[in-house]
């Protein structure tokens, strides 16, 4: 949940990315990282394996200025994509004020993202939230890849709730600023 200190007029809130492994999450933050002035973003943290795979989180903080006068921040958070690491997955999405979906558009890649998503909605089901009461939204990664599914397939599969969705290829930083705007405009919105 955001964090609202009005004697500081500051707002502290998280957005999680989620998906499965490999799909683009980090690649997404690492992406953001490299535009930003660094006045306005913190260093990117990264727990990784030696294979550069999320081993417990990406970390990284933004500040959007001021927002009807309080200074305005957001935590960037990536989840750890490989189903071993669901506690971490579990432990990262508690307290999210909005949710990032990041869905690899490789055709051999939707039943991971399926089951992946299936995940994000039991783990919030175990802080006694629905799909429905977190804003979260949709990224189809990789859409420059010859395999890639196409858009009326992911959304038919994927977008069961009929949220905002983005085309991205993150590593071109395609799609990747569109979708963060969405997200954290969706976040001010329910706090107001």
């Amino acid at each position: 949940m955001a964090m609202i200190n009005m004697s500081t007029r500051e707002i502290h809130c998280k957005i999680v990315y989620y998906g499965t492994g490999l799909g683009g999450k980090t690649t997404n933050l690492k992406y953001i990282y490299s535009q930003l002035a660094p006045s306005t973003r913190s260093d990117i943290i990264s727990l990784a394996t030696e294979t550069e795979r999320t081993l417990f989180f990406d970390f990284m903080s933004l500040d959007l200025g001021t927002v009807q006068g309080f200074k305005t921040r957001f935590s960037l958070y990536t989840v750890p994509g490989q189903r071993e690491y669901n506690a971490s997955r579990k432990l990262i999405l508690n307290g999210a004020d909005g949710i990032i979906f990041v869905a690899d558009s490789d055709a051999l890649r939707q039943r991971d993202n399926v089951e992946s998503l299936r995940n994000m909605a039991e783990n919030l089901a175990d802080y006694n939230l629905t799909i429905d009461s977190v804003p979260w939204i949709l990224q189809y990664n990789k859409r420059d890849i010859s395999t890639a599914m196409s858009f009326e397939r992911m959304e038919k599969e994927l977008n069961i709730r009929s949220v905002p969705s983005f085309e991205a290829i993150a590593s071109q930083g395609q799609g990747v600023f569109a979708t963060l705007k969405q997200s954290a405009k969706q976040v001010l919105n329910r706090l107001q």
